[in-house]
């Protein structure tokens, strides 16, 4: 196991004592790392595999892991803990919510349960439809829940009228949840805090049944999974985070930074890793993207050397236009593939937001090249342009029947 990491790896790998803090650069092996430190951890007999917990974000992400460790300890991983911090969650929830007043089979609701459920609210109130609408209200609720502000405080704290508005949402909210047995999905991180906070027995029982926590993406926690961590480690602070304060880009949903940036100053005796050795890209690749985010202020200096020696150097293109710069593209593209010999399926091309993907697609399809969005629709096969497509093709063609169907 140890030969397949390098120094840096395998010394974060056989840390244990003290909490631990892997800063890891983009590419690096983080996952490697978090599994070989699991069945590190497993093999020497520090710490039996029920009684790990490793938290991850997606279930992609923790099949991964799962998958990785069967390939290291075989059989032995089947009893360790994994999960996203909601499932893990909902599974203490399951066992324990009674004890605030739930019963075990409550329902999770999710964003468009919530939308229901606020716009019933909002009609009992009386509040009209052109002052607040209920997709605000669920994104100010889970504001307030990702900054652990019960409605009591955002009431205290409301300063405008709109505030205090819905801060009176919040909490009707809050009890016609409890009314339904239903939680949403921010009350799943929020209840097991509140069930540790006022039951010292029920946090004693799953520090006993978790001596040992990993978690991966460090940098995207939030508060509340901020709390829990800090909450189930307890004194003996058997922590292990891995993350990347420079590929933090969830802050908008309550990502915090400082999480990670101040771990060492809430969990003591912190030992520190930085895995900047990059597999995955060119010199010339790495050169570029450090000399844009060194200039982030709030982060851990760190340099990525490439392991993939220098490459190819990196173009500029600058155009004057949306459609220019499509047109420039496929021109390069086109190029590429006469003189490299290459395929289209050779080639990726990322974008910041959907509305770029137009002049991109219009571009494409004059040229005839085949292309496919990932993770999304065509441009023309977006419901709102599709939509908008028939009113004009009735205005066009008042007998396109097709398209007025589509309109009705």
């Amino acid at each position: 196991m140890k030969n397949k990491l390098n120094n840096t790896q395998k010394s974060a790998v056989e840390a244990f004592g003290n909490p631990v803090l892997i800063f890891a650069g983009a590419g690096s092996g983080k996952t490697r790392v978090l599994t070989h430190k699991v069945a590190y951890l497993i093999e020497k007999k520090l710490v039996k595999a029920e009684n790990i917990l490793a938290l991850t974000f997606t279930n992609k992400a923790a099949k991964e892991m799962r998958d990785r460790i069967e390939d290291l300890v075989k059989k032995q991983h089947a009893s360790v803990n994994m999960g996203t911090f909601h499932s893990v969650c909902a599974r203490i929830l399951r066992n324990d919510i009674h004890h605030l007043g739930y019963s075990s089979d409550f329902s999770i609701f999710d964003v468009q349960d919530q939308i229901s459920l606020i716009k019933v609210i909002l009609e009992d109130m009386a509040i009209p439809k052109n002052y607040v609408n209920a997709r605000e209200v669920r994104h100010k609720i889970s504001f307030y829940k990702n900054k652990l502000v019960t409605p009591s405080v955002a009431k205290r704290k409301s300063n405008l009228v709109i505030e205090k508005t819905y801060a009176d949402i919040y909490k009707i909210y809050q009890k016609s949840l409890f009314k339904n047995n239903a939680l949403d999905f921010d009350d799943l991180l929020l209840l097991p805090i509140e069930l540790f906070d006022n039951n010292q027995e029920i946090l004693d029982k799953y520090r006993q049944n978790w001596k040992y926590i990993l978690v991966d993406e460090y940098q995207d926690t939030n508060k509340p999974q901020f709390m829990l961590i800090k909450l189930l480690a307890g004194v003996h602070q058997q922590v292990c985070v891995v993350g990347d304060d420079d590929q933090s880009i969830y802050g908008w949903r309550g990502a915090d930074i400082r999480n990670i940036l101040n771990f060492e100053k809430v969990f003591k005796k912190c030992e520190i890793y930085k895995l900047e050795k990059n597999y995955r890209s060119t010199g010339n690749i790495l050169e570029a993207a450090t000399s844009v985010v060194k200039n982030n202020k709030d982060r851990q200096p760190k340099e990525l050397i490439s392991d993939n020696g220098a490459g190819n150097k990196l173009g500029l293109i600058e155009t004057h236009d949306e459609m220019e710069e499509a047109d420039a593209l496929v021109s390069a593209l086109e190029k590429e593939i006469k003189l490299e010999k290459r395929n289209f399926s050779d080639f990726a091309i990322l974008y910041r937001t959907n509305a770029q993907s137009r002049p991109l697609e219009d571009s494409f399809r004059r040229s005839g090249i085949p292309y496919n969005i990932v993770g999304g629709f065509r441009f023309y096969e977006r419901k709102e342009i599709k939509d908008l497509i028939s009113y004009l093709s009735i205005i066009v063609n008042p007998k396109d029947t097709i398209s007025l169907r589509r309109v009705i």
